[in-house]
């Protein structure tokens, strides 16, 4: 089994990516953090209780984390996601936050790692305050993840939030800095914003997957209303590398985790995340040059089996 830790600021498409964990036969999930990001915290661990309440996992722990970034202003994509990041479409059943677990996320990141040492992935798809707390708490932990997967960034300086920054990294810079500087002695993946765009879906298969038969689907098409119709508007035509298509950013990251041969096409190597510019603080810097003399490379996701991608996201709302 492989073992995954999760740390999410669950919208929709976090929703998307932790059904798709939840649906793979050979994943254990040790557990989910919750961070600040696409909505409020509050929401957050709200949203990932109503996702593992549909899909009977609620004996999977949640952890509270962090709720503001280290340093930066706070974020949330609510235009995108909703006001409460799952589409504004409330479910009076919805678990309580009773059922969110005393440890702190940061903590409980350490805790799972090293009860579990080299066995653990952990995979984030929001901003990376949990995951860089964690590891300025404790500087071994790095040593002790198996690897480490990333929704995040940019290679292009296109950006969804600023001029060239994606939202997660946007959302706290130096959380993204730290993590990439200081996960040195493990494997990064990184699924950046330019990338997900790339490899987006046609709307027709979205018509087909949420048309299935299941409460699953049923769910997904309710939450994921809103921002595909946000999606569809001109702005955000605009906005898309390549136009508007279906793109679960997260799940992108949450599919190589979960199977890595679904990575077709990869680039290795060095990053880091500006912090100073006035238009470009919170860009992924991609180093092609070597000037940064890291020996540390991350493993950029360029394509992906579309296939075997597409047959994922069936299997998560079946």
């Amino acid at each position: 089994m492989k073992k995954l830790m999760i740390d999410v600021d669950t919208g929709v498409d976090d929703a998307m990516a932790v059904m798709m964990a939840l649906a793979a036969p050979d994943v254990e999930i040790l557990g989910i953090t919750c961070t600040h990001g696409n909505t409020s915290l509050e929401n957050v661990q709200k949203n990932t209780l109503r996702v593992l309440q549909k899909c009977n996992k609620l004996d999977i722990p949640v952890y509270r984390g962090l709720a503001k970034p280290l340093l930066a202003k706070k974020r949330e994509a609510s235009d995108f996601h909703g006001k409460d990041g799952l589409g504004d479409s409330p479910d009076p059943d919805a678990p309580g936050l009773e059922l969110i677990q005393k440890r702190k996320a940061p903590q409980a990141i350490i805790k799972t790692v090293k009860a579990n040492p080299g066995e653990v992935t952990i995979v984030c798809t929001g901003p990376l305050t949990n995951l860089a707390v964690a590891v300025l708490l404790e500087d071994t932990l790095p040593k002790k993840v198996k690897a480490l997967y990333i929704m995040g960034g940019n290679t292009e300086s296109r950006g969804n939030t600023t001029t060239c920054g994606e939202f997660n990294f946007v959302a706290d810079p130096e959380a993204a800095h730290i993590v990439l500087e200081r996960f040195c002695h493990c494997p990064i993946v990184i699924a950046t914003w330019e990338f997900s765009c790339r490899a987006s879906l046609p709307w027709s298969f979205c018509d087909e997957w949420l048309a299935q038969d299941t409460d699953k689907a049923r769910f997904m098409e309710k939450i994921y209303r809103h921002t595909r119709k946000m999606v569809q508007t001109e702005r955000y035509e605009k906005e898309l590398v390549g136009g508007s298509a279906f793109n679960g950013c997260d799940c992108y990251a949450m599919a190589a985790a979960i199977d890595d041969t679904v990575m077709t096409k990869n680039e290795e190597v060095a990053v880091t995340v500006e912090l100073k510019g006035e238009h470009t603080r919170g860009m992924m810097v991609v180093d092609h040059m070597e000037l940064l003399k890291k020996k540390h490379k991350a493993t950029i996701m360029r394509t992906v089996d579309l296939e075997k991608f597409k047959q994922m996201l069936m299997n998560a709302l079946k």
